[in-house]
């Protein structure tokens, strides 16, 4: 995410004095109800959906999760990069290419 986004989360949050209710446990909750919201999006039919709907569910599911780590004092890019890193060992790609199994069926 660009940094005037981030900037632009932040200060929605704080101009509303919101950050009294973004408790970890709060944000998580959050986090997951509004990427149920995303599945619905796909509830009766893999093929046709409305994609502004969809962008707009994601949206409050990166909201909601840049909201966590500012919470939590994590830095999204390090932690991405420190997940991506052990996903590459786990699944490196002469065994998983192609493949949706999981690294210990590999």
């Amino acid at each position: 995410m660009r940094d005037e986004t981030i900037q632009r989360i932040r200060k929605f949050t704080e101009d509303r004095d919101w950050d009294q209710f973004h408790a970890p446990a709060h944000l998580a909750k959050s986090i997951v109800i509004e990427a149920a919201e995303l599945l619905e999006c796909f509830q009766w039919d893999d093929d046709k959906y409305d994609v502004e709907h969809v962008k707009e569910e994601l949206a409050d599911v990166m909201v909601y999760c840049q909201n966590l780590a500012d919470k939590l004092g994590v830095d999204p890019d390090e932690i991405i990069n420190k997940k991506m890193d052990q996903n590459e060992a786990k699944y490196p790609v002469a065994k998983a290419k192609g493949k949706a199994d999981k690294y210990d069926k590999l």
